[in-house]
């Protein structure tokens, strides 16, 4: 049972902590408000400036394609005033990003911190177990109100990314809100409405409206170019539509949660009939025959040209213009009746996006600094810049300014959001962009049909972490290639017991084994 507790109730015990702390460290503070820092920086327990005396930190970071500098964003420019930290950004860009990060560790040449640094569950024990990175909980608990209730509301943060050994040494980026973690399942509503169909309630439904969109000329060209169905290159068609046979993803994984015990579906009877429906959609030609050729920006681009009946996606930033021709609708109920939203991001769904060195002179200043983006005031500075300029608020919602929006490339030099896996938090509250109300009412179709709790993927010791990595490298691999031979019928389903038999020499039931052990952990 996830616990609501009320945040002003916890931020004020913190605060009360820190306030104790305050006046121990520092008996002759005049009022009472400020913790001692490892370098005798003063720091403020609450409000700004952080400190009265301005201190810089060097943060390395991931500067996606679409971002400007850093430096010239308003959120750093703006919070630098507020908070006396001076941030220095190396930046280093999305290619070759993995390769620059872990040459600093190799080096040992760190800076203070790392923001939006994509560390894996793996680097982050590693690291972390070699001193590189400091332990956060501590920290957390003292100079991290907003973060900490979080942690407290939403259960699944702590266990998600603290280490084997309990230590918690990076921090993700949490999403709240449902419709910032899901793809919606969109359907052209205008070729329904001209083909006199309802909306798609079952995978039946689901096949019979897809051969309407195929030969009945819904576009009204008099041509047979209709694409039926689309999805996101690979397999995602499979997470997409999984649901719909039973098939859940949890801790990460193809994982299905049955009364606390662990199944990795790959070798189900469950998973072979979905790939079965699949099959019979790619042979008919209802569902695209580029779906595992083309690139993201290919399927990006359909979603705009009003040609495409079914495809999945978070928002519908991408057909904007023609909006009003497509509907969210809910998960199809299957063959054996099973109806689930499988397919969605964890709240703690970016892990690794903040992390302190040990290199780091003043670790409770960068604490409070990153904390403040976990409170929907910090994040709205983070995702859309100065109040007036860049957005304005309706309702106490932010949102981006009609000038603003002439030129959306702007949005992206402004802010650090743009690109992805940024610490912050996304609440209903700062996501006007992403969730409009069409996005909203797709979303609230999804809502009955998605797990109370979706597990992040678990993190374990290193010893463990490689062992995972090479059974997974070999099924993983395995799977995707033979899944997507039994979709478009390279591969006889004749051929499924040897399927399932090479699963298990691959050793499967191993990898099932370790993560329930890690499951059963998560859940003490």
């Amino acid at each position: 049972m996830r616990k609501h507790w009320g945040r002003f109730a916890v931020s004020t015990m913190v605060v009360a902590g820190l306030l104790i702390a305050g006046c121990s460290s520092n008996a002759g503070n005049k009022n009472g408000n400020e913790a001692g820092n490892s370098e005798g920086a003063v720091v403020q327990a609450e409000g700004f400036p952080i400190v009265e005396q301005p201190i810089k930190l060097k943060m390395f970071t991931r500067i996606a394609p679409v971002n400007g500098p850093f430096k010239d964003m308003p959120v750093f420019q703006d919070y630098e005033k507020m908070s006396n930290v001076q941030v220095e950004f190396i930046e280093a860009p999305t290619d070759g990003f993995a390769e620059k990060k872990n040459l600093l560790f190799a080096s040992n040449e760190l800076p203070d911190a790392l923001f939006r640094s994509g560390l894996s569950p793996l680097e982050a024990v590693r690291y972390g177990s070699a001193g590189q990175l400091i332990p956060l909980e501590e920290l957390i608990d003292q100079y991290a109100p907003n973060l900490k209730a979080l942690m407290d509301e939403y259960p699944e943060i702590r266990p998600g990314i603290t280490s084997p050994e309990g230590h918690i040494y990076a921090i993700p980026g949490i999403v709240t809100l449902n419709a910032a973690r899901t793809d919606k399942k969109w359907i052209n509503k205008a070729w329904l409405d001209k083909l006199g169909l309802p909306e798609p309630e079952t995978t039946e439904d689901l096949y019979n409206v897809l051969v309407a969109f195929r030969d009945q000329d819904p576009n009204g060209n008099g041509k047979a170019d209709e694409l039926p169905m689309t999805a996101r290159p690979g397999l995602a068609i499979v997470l997409a539509m999984g649901g719909s046979f039973g098939l859940d993803t949890q801790l990460g994984y193809n994982i299905n949660l049955v009364n606390d015990k662990v199944e990795i579906w790959m070798g189900s009877e469950k998973n072979k009939e979905m790939l079965m429906y699949l099959n019979k959609l790619y042979k008919e030609k209802l569902l695209d025959q580029e779906i595992f050729s083309h690139k993201e920006a290919q399927f990006l681009a359909k979603q705009g040209t009003g040609n495409t009946g079914l495809f999945f996606d978070q928002t519908n930033n991408n057909f904007l213009s023609i909006q009003d021709q497509y509907t969210g609708v809910a998960p199809f109920t299957g063959p054996h009746g099973d109806k689930i939203q499988s397919q969605g991001g964890p709240v703690p769904r970016d892990f690794g996006a903040f992390a302190i060195t040990s290199v780091n002179k003043y670790p409770e200043a960068t604490m409070r600094w990153i904390d403040y983006f976990y409170s929907d005031e910090g994040s709205t500075l983070l995702r859309f810049g100065r109040e007036g300029e860049h957005y304005e608020l309706r309702d106490g919602i932010p949102y981006y300014t009609e000038d603003f929006l002439k030129d959306i490339t702007n949005q992206a030099k402004i802010t650090p959001y743009a690109g992805g896996g940024a610490p912050h938090i996304i609440s209903e509250k700062v996501a006007s962009f992403i969730n409009p109300p069409q996005v909203q009412e797709a979303q609230e179709k999804l809502d009955p049909y998605m797990p109370e709790v979706r597990y992040a993927a678990p993190m374990f010791d290193e010893q463990t972490a490689q062992q995972v990595n090479v059974l997974r490298n070999d099924i993983d691999k395995y799977y995707e290639e033979q899944s997507t031979k039994f979709i478009v019928g390279a591969l006889s389903f004749d051929k499924w017991e040897e399927f399932q038999s090479t699963l298990k020499k691959m050793k499967l039931d191993e990898l099932q084994k370790i993560y329930q052990e890690a499951y059963d952990k998560m859940e003490k």
